[in-house]
């Protein structure tokens, strides 16, 4: 049988950035704590594996966002510093494909498979692959190294960011990705 590594799916980390550690800027009680942890354990994995790695951060273009340059909270997460020559792009929308040379990397190296791991769940993550999954990619979502907040719905009920996180995986699941957890990734790979 064919194991994942043998397609050379890219890995695209997505806003894994220093910035999502502060829980209340974003909503608050975030759930999958251990996202940042986990997108490293596979980010190890994938550099031993020497398959293609993408580092994707987001620029806010407001100067209060945690994600401005300005802010340390630009910086990515320790379990997810890039390393050597591994590719950086930085963007300042919800998908990593808009105002990006992402598109063109992966098909200059003629990646068809992206697995995609990052914060937050229910905005730049399910963005990112809704377009992969538009542009035909198989396109695989960790379910573990992701995550979400609490969100305030539009008559003002507050949504768990479980909750939050659960549908948006239903969402992309069997329509834009194979929604996997961590452990079925590396089973696979």
């Amino acid at each position: 049988m064919t194991k994942l590594r043998d397609r050379r799916p890219a890995l695209l980390l997505i806003d894994i950035q220093k910035g999502f550690l502060d829980e209340d800027y974003w909503g608050g009680n975030r759930n999958n704590k251990e996202a940042e942890k986990t997108s490293g354990i596979l980010l190890t994995k994938w550099r031993e594996l020497e398959l293609p790695i993408f580092h994707i951060r987001h620029s806010s273009v407001n100067p209060k966002s945690k994600l401005h340059e300005a802010d340390p909270g630009f910086q990515f997460n320790d379990y997810v510093l890039p390393q050597n020559d591994e590719p950086v792009i930085t963007k300042n929308v919800n998908s990593a494909f808009i105002g990006t040379d992402l598109k063109e990397r992966i098909d200059k190296h003629g990646i068809n498979t992206l697995v995609i791991v990052g914060i937050t769940t229910n905005h730049c993550v399910s963005t990112t692959v809704r377009m992969a999954g538009n542009f035909g990619y198989e396109t695989y979502l960790i379910s573990d190294a992701t995550a979400a907040f609490d969100r305030i719905g539009i008559n003002g009920e507050k949504y768990n960011a479980e909750l939050i996180h659960l549908t948006a995986l239903a969402n992309l699941n069997e329509e834009f990705a194979s929604v996997w957890n961590s452990e079925k990734l590396l089973q696979e790979l």
